[in-house]
């Protein structure tokens, strides 16, 4: 009985010792510091902070302000254009979506596959629609030595 409790912990401290060097991990068990070195991004502490609470798998939308928030609600102190601009390098990077509002307010999405979304503006929130379920008729001509490459729909919605 002592021998298989040692061995489980040796196996539990080789495990904890593997987390300490390779760092938190996002989705899917990868390591956040290898998904940002692949992403061309330097994983500094602050990115490292940010992609934990957000390349966790989840599907989920962010303003800069709230994640500024949740950083300080977990115990890091994190600069908020330090927020917003990490949140500008990871869509440059293809990590995140940002959908810009009609009021030039951005919300960044953790969900890169295409799809379109409803606003909610009276509680300044996104929901997720699936591409298939919006049906465009018709496009209009691009102007001129333009072509489309993309259409993303934002539908605004509020309540009765």
């Amino acid at each position: 009985m002592i021998e298989k409790n040692s061995n489980a912990r040796a196996r539990l401290a080789g495990k904890d010792q593997e987390k300490r060097q390779h760092g938190p991990t996002g989705d899917r068990g990868q390591d956040l510091t290898t998904r940002l070195r692949e992403a061309g991004l330097r994983p500094t502490r602050q990115r490292i902070a940010i992609a934990a609470l957000l390349l966790d798998g989840r599907h989920r939308h962010v303003s800069p302000e709230q994640l500024t928030a949740e950083i300080a609600k977990a115990g890091t102190h994190v600069a908020g254009g330090t927020v917003y601009n990490t949140l500008n390098q990871f869509t440059e990077a293809g990590l995140l979506r940002r959908i810009t509002l009609h009021n030039e307010h951005s919300i960044f999405d953790t969900n890169v596959d295409h799809h379109h979304h409803f606003y909610d503006a009276d509680n300044d929130k996104l929901t997720d629609i699936a591409s298939d379920d919006v049906i465009l008729a018709q496009l209009p001509e691009a102007p001129d030595g333009h072509e489309i490459s993309s259409v993303d729909v934002v539908i605004s919605i509020t309540s009765k």
